[in-house]
């Protein structure tokens, strides 16, 4: 579904990423592991369209989207849940749903209409009327999930899904993360070895800007010597 090939990334001047490859076949859930700064939200980005790689190519679904503007990008089907959330404020939760609902389905059907979306996460229903702004980290973070799947995505792009949210919050995420990979490929950023071995089946490393460390979660979990190399976990 999603083939990154060999892509340069830059900030200005700064090199961020160095020729990352990786690949996301249709129904995997994959994670990107990594230090900070090693390079995750940037490949994320580059994907979407938000930091255009200067070499390499972004291929997805066999079509060559490197370069596209973003919202171009979106509309062929992926969705980015960016590590800020980015909620709209002065907006209630349902229009935070609405305001970014795809009208037309390349598909022709949908799958996640806002009220479709409230009744599948009552928590969501229960704020409906209050403004997205006002929302605990954990509430916001369920809330950008749930306005990127009325996008009707077919990758989905979660970056950082649990930073800075107390442990409960992060078992729902979890459990949500397992919840969609029954229809929907997933890429996500974490620093967590544990929860990236929980909930996907593939894993890269990235250090400074290169993959390290390219296989699966099981393979992962059995060289605990990868995991403090890379990711400072004994």
């Amino acid at each position: 579904m999603l083939r990154v090939e060999g892509i340069h990334t830059y900030y200005g001047e700064s090199h961020a990423l160095q020729g990352v490859s990786l690949e996301v076949d249709a129904g995997e859930v994959v994670c990107l592991l990594g230090r900070n700064g090693a390079g995750k939200s940037t490949t994320l980005k580059s994907v979407i369209g938000l930091t255009p790689p200067r070499r390499g190519r972004v291929v997805f679904e066999d079509q060559d989207i490197t370069g596209r503007p973003a919202h171009w990008i979106a509309r062929r089907g992926i969705a980015l849940v960016p590590e800020d959330r980015r909620i709209f404020p002065g907006l209630t939760v349902y229009e935070n749903l609405e305001v970014a609902m795809n009208r037309r389905p390349e598909s022709g059907q949908r799958r996640w209409s806002p009220e479709r979306v409230l009744e599948a996460y009552p928590m969501l229903a229960e704020l409906r009327n209050q403004d997205g702004a006002t929302l605990s980290g954990g509430q916001q973070q369920m809330l950008a999930i749930a306005r990127a799947l009325v996008t009707e995505p077919r990758l989905l792009l979660l970056d950082e899904p649990n930073e800075g949210l107390a442990p409960v919050i992060v078992q729902q995420i979890g459990a949500l993360i397992d919840e969609l990979a029954a229809t929907t490929t997933m890429l996500f950023t974490d620093q967590s070895v544990p929860f990236a071995l929980r909930h996907a089946q593939r894993a890269y490393i990235l250090e400074k800007g290169e993959v390290a460390y390219a296989g699966t979660t099981a393979e992962l979990r059995e060289h605990p010597e990868l995991q403090e190399r890379y990711l400072s976990v004994a």
